[in-house]
């Protein structure tokens, strides 16, 4: 499923293509807002997205062979929820 299968399924509720299509946008950029706060967000049933921090590490540049540093920075991360693990297995 992609984000226009995700649209289409929404406004079959909504009746609408154009509204589904702004709920979905608005979810995730809710979402993608937050995390750029390091806020998390959390929809019980489903699962936590939230942003974890990367420490800096070394690493190397796959043409040259040459180690470089790589700097820490935050991610984002998904947990999934208990309902969500149950419905998957």
């Amino acid at each position: 499923m992609n984000k226009g299968d995700l649209v289409n399924k929404v406004s079959e509720v909504l009746n609408s293509k154009k509204e589904a299509q702004a709920a979905v946008d608005c979810v995730f950029e809710t979402v993608t807002e937050a995390l750029s706060k390091n806020d998390s967000v959390t929809l019980v049933g489903f699962g936590t997205f939230k942003t974890a921090e990367r420490k800096a590490r070394k690493g190397r540049n796959p043409q040259t062979g040459k180690e470089i540093n790589i700097p820490s920075r935050n991610v984002p991360k998904f947990v999934p929820g208990k309902a969500l693990k149950e419905s998957v297995k």
